[in-house]
């Protein structure tokens, strides 16, 4: 392996003697580089098609004027918190579809969304490559990750032969609300926003209502019915989004087929453009895992938390939620791994799961998001969304062990 010739290069060029555990650990480093520098341009080729797709279908909604419809709704709310924007930006509507996405746990739709309101945001940035107070706030508050439908965390768990894979609905609507909270306070304290303005209270509160009427609403029913309903409602509400589109667009008499490709053309570029900041994002993640960093923290922890008698079973879980804000794909194999070692059904894989749907990847998302705009400086950005990720994490501890221990 070619990791493995580096190392012995590296050996005998400075005479330093390796016991087999360091050749094993070196090797596997320098190895993952090289994977992950691979993976960082797979998922870039990957994206090509979706963000084409998606931003095809986005301009189709922007010049028939559904985007303006939808965002409408929320425009007094999004005023107040990104109150740099003008009123009748276009932005509004890609970060309004961005969240609902996130929300509905459709991430192969949201990430392109997400970009274009990004692209659209930095149209009224002042200092280019300097992060903005509104791209600061969707930034926080999409990596703080609201999710209302867990759809793919609850086919893991089916998979995986769980009883009730739908158990960890409840918990992980309450973490991530938890998550999203904290995200928004952090950065409104950051940037001055008032958030007891009564149109921001009667927005907050709305949503808050909505939640508890979910949750009644699901409760109700039986495991089974539950993530049927869900899965089938998520994919049924996004077909619904693209039909209405469509009968705008045709309604004003719009050329779909050329609006579609002025847009997948736009989604074509923004893939190639973000490779140069996932190889580095990537590369940096595998060499944590490889290292073995990530398990001296998680003993470290647990060790820790020990020592005052507090009950460790949450220790088990922990990869997950270190790994989430780093990769998504990374946590997904925490916490798949969590389920194979410990069982679906077990306090560590249902801990695990709320992790996996309590708060987005975080260092992924900034690396992507700003990237793609060419921002270099974050600024409080990464702060507040750690905030966010924390209590998300916080919040799924004490929420599992209510319902699950």
């Amino acid at each position: 392996m070619l990791g493995y010739y580096y190392r012995d290069f590296f050996a005998e060029s400075f005479g330093i003697i390796f016991d087999k555990a360091d050749y094993h650990v070196f090797g596997a480093i320098v190895e993952s580089t090289f994977s992950m520098a691979e993976t960082s341009v797979n998922v870039s080729i990957y994206l090509i098609g979706v963000m084409a797709l998606w931003l095809g279908i986005m301009k189709i909604g922007e010049q028939g004027g559904a985007v303006n419809a939808l965002s409408w709704v929320f425009r007094p709310f999004f005023h107040k918190l990104f109150p740099d924007i003008p009123r009748d930006h276009k932005a509004y509507g890609s970060m309004l579809m961005n969240f609902t996405a996130n929300m509905l746990g459709l991430d192969n739709a949201a990430t392109p969304l997400g970009l274009k309101a990004m692209t659209e945001l930095q149209e009224v940035n002042e200092k280019k490559d300097t992060a903005s107070n509104s791209q600061i706030m969707f930034l926080v508050l999409n990596t703080s990750g609201l999710t209302l439908i867990p759809v793919s965390i609850m086919g893991l768990r089916a998979a995986s032969g769980a009883a009730n894979p739908s158990d960890i609905f409840i918990p992980i609507l309450l973490a991530t609300y938890f998550s999203t909270l904290a995200g928004l306070i952090a950065v409104s304290v950051m940037q001055r926003i008032n958030l007891f303005n009564r149109t921001v209270l009667a927005y907050l509160g709305s949503i808050t209502l909505v939640i508890i009427g979910v949750i009644y609403w699901l409760t109700g029913m039986e495991q089974e019915r539950i993530g049927n309903i869900t899965s089938l409602g998520g994919n049924f509400i996004l077909f619904s989004i693209i039909i209405w589109f469509i009968i705008l667009a045709l309604k004003k008499k719009i050329n779909i087929y050329e609006a579609f490709i002025e847009g997948a053309k736009d989604g074509f570029k923004v893939a190639i453009k973000i490779i140069p900041y996932l190889v580095a994002m990537l590369v940096a993640i595998g060499v944590l895992r490889a290292s073995g960093t990530l398990d001296l923290i998680v003993d470290g922890i647990g060790s820790f938390f020990a020592l005052f008698g507090v009950n460790t079973d949450f220790v088990d879980a922990l990869p997950t939620a270190f790994m989430k804000p780093l990769s998504g794909s990374g946590a997904r194999g925490m916490f798949v791994e969590a389920m194979e070692h410990f069982g679906p059904d077990s306090f560590a894989a249902r801990l695990a799961a709320t992790f996996q749907g309590s708060t987005e990847t975080t260092f992924y998302t900034l690396a992507v998001y700003y990237g793609a705009v060419n921002i270099k400086k974050t600024r409080y950005t990464l702060t507040c969304g750690l905030i966010a990720d924390l209590a998300g994490i916080i919040a799924a501890i004490f929420i599992a062990y209510l319902f699950f221990h």
